[in-house]
């Protein structure tokens, strides 16, 4: 058997193993370089015809966390191969043609491991003779992979539960923390020319405020200097996730971020009944940002103004609102949550902004916390380009305008694997429902409570535009509210701060 480090010396002469479209030759290439150079160990492991759900979910979970410990690339389970003497006998185990309760046992399989991974599966018959099923297994990423809610790990060959080694699995979260998802690599290997098809560099250097070198090296190199590129060897370059999600081309060119691209759909009416639209946008955030948000204007409702015989139009939604809450969408979604990506969801009443993942801080502190994202390299490069505000003030700003357009406030749901932001549109307080109007409410005392001063009766007639003769109903709103367990009576009477004040 070879020496710990030389065993895994494996990823440098399988580099290719990385996407998805292997060829015949490579693939033979891999099995053979595999089972002659190697034995089971913590990334590898041999099997014949075992098809045990629950077994091979349990060895990928610990072949993903062991990668991850070791700062490896991906780990590999190879049916056809005999464990003893590494003899190629080929597998009855094909996955495509296998189903568990009417399911495909792949998804069967997937369903069961979280947070998902991007598992790649590879059949094909070595020599034209034998069948032979490869699993291809990333590093565990954004936390330990679990099979069926538990994380397991290789001690060489024995596949233990990861609990059992506390050391290991602080090891693990060490190097998820140290590794955020924007440091991964999304494609490797590129020439300079490469990159620069790939990438939008020219609003990389306007949005940069940064002068267009003479050479095409100097740009990959002046990007580097903001992570969104690795330079790896003197003529060749790793593009990073970050540099990717920001200034793609084309997201779809990326393999593991072709379902993070923006998609704004269009309804004709209050409900999803009749699509007008459904557009997906596949260029980079940073790149596509001021053409997505010109694109949501331009969806959106408008009202007619007539003054002195001109006729124009009014927005209904306030721009900064939009801006705020859609680069928020962005930037604090959990990239682990494969499938899905932000989305847009213009009706004829209300905009819906949706994003993977559970909101960091509890939605009733989105106002006065101080941001905290899981993406902080994403978060900041929009934030230097001036696409979201600093400080988190940029909410603050979102609800005043909101507020001066005299629209309801907005609503912030968390729901199982997504975050949803309702920005809706004009509505009368006769038509509000009494959630609308405690939202509003405890809202409204949130931004004071921020600006240092204190909501009154008075400062809730101005924000829901009631006639001062009918201060009851403010008073029935505020009452609501601090019922609700939101707001409550500061050390001053009738003025109202927020229930953690």
């Amino acid at each position: 058997m070879f020496g710990y480090y030389k065993e895994y010396d494996i990823i440098k002469h399988v580099k290719y193993i990385r996407h998805k479209s292997m060829d015949q030759i490579k693939l033979e290439s891999l099995l053979e370089k595999v089972t002659k150079d190697y034995f089971e160990n913590e990334l590898i492991e041999f099997k014949e015809s075992n098809k045990d759900i629950d077994v091979l979910g349990a060895r990928i979970s610990a072949i993903s966390n062991s990668a991850n410990l070791l700062d490896k690339k991906q780990g590999f389970i190879i049916y056809g191969v005999r464990d003893l003497d590494k003899e190629i006998v080929g597998t009855s185990f094909i996955p495509s043609n296998e189903k568990i309760q009417g399911n495909p046992y792949i998804f069967k399989l997937e369903q069961k491991l979280s947070p998902s991974i991007d598992l790649v599966v590879h059949e094909f018959k070595y020599k034209n003779k034998y069948p032979i099923t490869i699993f291809q297994i990333p590093p565990a990423k954004s936390e330990p992979v679990k099979y069926k809610d538990i994380a397991y790990i290789r001690i060489n060959e024995a596949t233990p539960k990861l609990s059992e080694f506390p050391e290991k699995e602080r090891k693990i979260w060490h190097n998820v923390n140290k590794k955020s998802f924007e440091k991964n690599i999304s494609l490797d290997d590129l020439t300079v020319d490469r990159v620069l098809e790939l990438l939008e560099y020219n609003s990389f250097f306007k949005l940069t405020e940064t002068p267009i070198p003479s050479n095409t090296e100097q740009f990959v190199n002046l990007m580097s200097e903001y992570k969104l590129v690795n330079r790896v060897l003197y003529s060749s370059y790793d593009i990073t996730n970050l540099g990717a999600i920001l200034f793609a081309t084309d997201l779809s060119k990326f393999d593991i971020l072709k379902r993070k691209a923006i998609r704004v759909i269009n309804y004709k009416g209050i409900n999803k009944v009749e699509r007008i639209k459904d557009l997906t946008r596949n260029l980079g955030y940073a790149a596509d940002f001021e053409s997505l948000i010109e694109y949501i204007m331009d969806k959106l409702p408008h009202s007619e103004e007539i003054s002195k015989a001109i006729r124009k139009e009014v927005k209904t939604y306030p721009e900064v609102a939009i801006r705020e809450f859609v680069a928020n969408a962005l930037i604090h979604q959990d990239f682990s949550i494969g499938g899905t990506g932000p989305t847009i969801e213009i009706f004829s009443d209300r905009i819906e902004i949706t994003n993977p993942g559970n909101p960091l801080i509890e939605t009733n502190r989105f106002i006065d916390h101080p941001p905290i994202s899981r993406n902080e390299d994403l978060a900041s490069f929009m934030r230097q380009v001036n696409i979201c505000e600093e400080g988190g003030t940029g909410i603050d700003r979102a609800l005043t305008a909101i507020a001066i357009f005299q629209l309801p406030a907005p609503k912030f749901e968390t729901y199982e694997s997504f975050t949803k932001i309702t920005i809706f549109g004009p509505k009368p307080l006769k038509n509000m429902t009494l959630d609308d109007r405690v939202r509003a409410c405890f809202q409204h005392c949130v931004l004071k409570h921020v600006e240092n001063k204190r909501m009154t009766n008075a400062t809730l007639r101005e924000r829901l535009s009631i006639n001062d003769s009918n201060y009851p109903a403010a008073s029935q709103i505020i009452r609501s509210t601090i019922d609700k367990g939101l707001i409550k009576e500061s050390e001053k009477p009738k003025e109202y701060v927020p229930i953690w004040a």
